[in-house]
């Protein structure tokens, strides 16, 4: 008898072996799906035309111009610049996904870089997380080479087989911090601490990603990844991640969320490969992201923006009625 786990990934199924051997896969996707399941990661050649890449560049460093700081990233600039949307519906990407998840991927965020982010070490489930589990992951593709100098992406192999922690193991009651003040404050104050902890406790081995302009890396939901330091002061990075979740899921935000409580924050996503709306679905029946939590933030973001009209007390204790 064969046992299929339709809603696990297969790469994280316990029956995962005995489903490749069945598989009608070639023995080179075999060896790649195999590779992706030991270690939470793979590195591949997504097929990129480079002139496309140096258009993309060159387009957005205006954009990137206009920011203040030394975080250079910018979100979702899919909407306006179709290089940038190009690369997220890559067919060789799609296509590994497809083979990686047994899904249909949806492409729902780009992130695009200038410099290294040097961003502390995390899994993306407590930002994106899907119901069934794990059926997300990111597709990072470097713009220019990346050494050891221009503040490369770091990962620990293997660390996608580890539990996942939300926000409640961190002792931390996620709903509380609908305000995004609140909820940065409580992810850098508690979950990137624990995350090291961890790392430290249980001597994970950190790897490195350099590779060539056009290389891609896709990771697994829960690989714990960051940014290295950047040693070349000036040094550029210009890359792309582009998030994907998997049809036929709930997709929502974990840092956000206390589900014991019923409070859960869906995400309200356009895929974007079709420019649709996301449907939230479980076993197959729409589910709306109406919940009290998501009303609390359409409130909480109605106030701020009649805040200025209003003495502050009064904002203040409005505010602590909506969020009760």
């Amino acid at each position: 008898m064969t046992i299929h786990a339709d809603n696990l990934p297969w790469t994280e199924s316990p029956f995962f072996e005995g489903e490749l051997q069945e598989s009608t896969l070639s023995a080179e996707d075999k060896a790649f799906v195999k590779d992706f399941s030991e270690n939470g990661y793979a590195v591949f050649d997504p097929g990129l035309d480079l002139s496309l890449i140096d258009s993309l560049v060159g387009s957005m460093k205006p954009h990137f111009a206009k920011i203040d700081g030394e975080d250079k990233r910018l979100q979702d600039s899919w909407a306006y610049n179709e290089c940038i949307r190009k690369v997220a519906v890559s067919d060789i990407v799609l296509h590994k996904l497809r083979i990686l998840y047994r899904r249909e991927p949806i492409p729902f965020q780009t992130l695009n870089f200038a410099v290294g982010t040097q961003q502390k070490t995390h899994s993306d489930m407590v930002h994106f997380n899907s119901i069934p589990h794990r059926f997300m992951c990111g597709v990072w593709v470097a713009f220019e080479d990346i050494t050891e100098n221009n503040g490369p992406l770091h990962y620990y192999p293997k660390s996608h087989k580890l539990p996942f922690y939300d926000m409640i193991d961190m002792g931390v009651k996620a709903s509380d911090n609908i305000s995004a003040k609140k909820a940065l404050m409580a992810y850098a104050e508690n979950y990137t601490s624990f995350i090291q902890e961890m790392i430290e406790a249980l001597k994970l081995k950190k790897q490195t990603l350099t590779i060539k302009k056009g290389q891609a890396m896709i990771w697994s939901a829960n690989l714990l990844h960051g940014g290295e330091m950047i040693h070349t002061p000036g040094a550029s990075r210009y890359s792309q991640v582009t998030h994907y979740y998997f049809d036929n899921c709930i997709y929502y935000v974990p840092r956000l969320s206390d589900i014991a409580i019923n409070k859960i924050y869906l995400n309200n996503l356009v895929n974007i490969r079709t420019g649709k709306k996301v449907v939230n679905s479980y076993f197959g029946k729409e589910v709306k992201p109406a919940t009290k939590i998501q009303l609390q933030q359409s409130a909480i973001r109605m106030l701020s923006k009649i805040s200025p009209l209003f003495p502050k007390e009064i904002v203040d204790r409005i505010k602590s009625v909506v969020v009760g």
